[in-house]
Parts: structure tokens; sequence; C-alpha cells
């Protein structure tokens, strides 16, 4: 399938979202989830696109976009590996994983690899402390990561 054909279809599938919400009015950030669950990130045009179907300025929707670390104009790996560097985290050798998933995937904090498979970012808090140093990857989260670890944790996300 087309490469355009691809991109028209997730168009399609946000206008219909927009079109079902009951209440437009103060729906941005929902919307704005659903965008870059659909793209996968928000770049210029989806970001006007939500604008013009929102009936809003679209310097009000960059603003929300980049004010919210969640949302991000940058395309990002298939497996985006966070690795929290809050309070306890960092005090229990959160820099020490950090440094070894680097190593590992090949990129620094916000790069993501040539193949599109890891992004590497960087939290600053989960909510998780009592099973500090945390690590997640999409939606999965692994508690006392070592740099021992890290090495088994990418072996799941190895085709």
């Amino acid at each position: 399938m087309c490469k355009s054909v691809l991109v028209e279809e997730k168009f399609h599938e946000l206008e219909e979202f927009i079109n079902e919400l009951p209440d437009k009015k103060g729906a941005l950030i929902e919307v704005l989830h659903k965008a870059q669950h659909i793209f996968g990130y928000l770049p210029e045009e989806v970001q006007q696109f939500v604008a013009e179907k929102l009936n809003v300025p679209a310097s009000k929707v960059y603003g929300v976009v980049s004010f919210y670390s969640y949302f991000t104009t940058t395309p990002r790996g298939e497996y985006v590996v966070n690795i929290c560097m809050g309070t306890a985290c960092f005090v229990r050798g959160a820099a020490n994983v950090l440094a070894e998933f680097e190593k590992q995937i090949g990129v620094k904090v916000g790069q993501t690899t040539a193949d599109g498979k890891f992004t590497v970012e960087v939290l600053r808090c989960v909510g998780a402390c009592g099973l500090a140093p945390v690590v997640t990857i999409n939606d999965r989260v692994y508690g006392h990561v070592t740099p021992n670890d890290v090495k088994k944790i990418l072996a799941e996300y190895q085709d």
C-alpha cells in the first residue's frame, strides 16, 4: 500500500475520533493523545489538522504539544526505552543503567536508532520509587534494574 494512502487513512481515523466526541470544547489533550497514538508523533501537519478540526488556534495546539513532555514532534522508535532519573532511581544507580542502555542500543538520550526500533529517553519520576531504579519500555515496567539486566531486557525486543 502506498505511503500517502496510509497517511490518509491515519488522518481519516483521527477525524472520525474527533467527530465522535460529544463535546469538542476542552478535548484538545485527549485528541492529541489519540493523534500521537495513531501517528506515533505530532508533526506540524497533524497539529494543524487538529487545530482546524477543533477550531482552535494552531499556536494553542503547539503550546500544549511543547509544554507536555509526553508529546513529541519527532518520530520515536517502535520501542521507547525510558529510564527514570527521579531521586530514588538516581541514587540507586539509574545513571549507570542509562549508560548501559545507550551502549547496548548505540544511541544517546533523545535519539532513535537508524532502523527505527529503539528510542532512549529519560523521565523524572514514574511513581514507582519502591522499584528503583525503574525502566519502562512502551507500557512495560522493569524494576530494580541493574546494568547487568540491560542485555537480557533488550533481548525481549529482538525479532
